[in-house]
């Protein structure tokens, strides 16, 4: 990573947590009274060429269960707290953790699951030849309501066009289009299509 968006990235996390941390608290409680515990969602995806990391995130779902013990569709399990916790990019705060520790990025292609590193093709693959992102190229062009050729083709042009003033934008950008709840996945989907490879 450039050391100059090291820097930026650190400085800025860093002075975020302290600003936001009043809304950190109530953003835990509303979780914990609404969801249960843990507060954070934890899981592993793939960093900086495809190297696992614990990404956190607030819960958005409830662990529901069905009659045969497994958990239920995720629809189910959204709450209206997790809906709009999401619709707000609100969950993705704890990621400024991840930003301090070196995992990810401010911006930069969003971190999908580890199962999808095999189904890449070895274009796909230079999407890890940057930190993964808080925030990216694709999701201010359109986030989970694009599909995965588009959000893979925005993605490697963030690669291939990285400047400073460009993740300067995307932040912009970002903060424009949560405020206005865009580019939120289709009714019906809650989170974006499973990705099955390319044909």
């Amino acid at each position: 990573m450039p050391f100059s968006k090291r820097l930026f990235d650190l400085l800025t996390a860093g002075l975020l947590l302290v600003l936001l941390s009043p809304l950190l608290a109530v953003l835990a409680l509303l979780v914990r009274a609404a969801h249960g515990t843990p507060v954070l969602f934890r899981q592993q995806r793939p960093g900086y060429k495809g190297r696992p990391f614990t990404l956190y995130k607030f819960r958005t779902m409830t662990n529901r269960t069905g009659p045969d013990g497994n958990l239920l569709p995720d629809a189910e399990r959204l709450t209206r707290l997790g809906r709009f916790l999401r619709a707000a990019s609100l969950d993705e705060l704890p990621e400024l953790f991840n930003v301090l520790r070196g995992e990810m990025s401010l911006v930069g292609p969003r971190p999908l699951l580890m199962q999808y590193l095999e189904r890449y093709s070895p274009e796909q693959m230079r999407r890890h030849d940057v930190h993964p992102g808080v925030t990216g190229w694709a999701q201010v062009n359109g986030r989970n309501a694009i599909t995965w050729e588009q959000k893979f083709a925005l993605d490697l042009w963030y690669v291939d066009h990285w400047s400073f003033w460009l993740d300067i934008k995307i932040l912009f950008l970002t903060l424009w289009k949560a405020i206005k709840r865009e580019g939120i996945s289709q009714p019906g989907h809650v989170t974006m299509e499973e990705f099955k490879g390319n044909e």
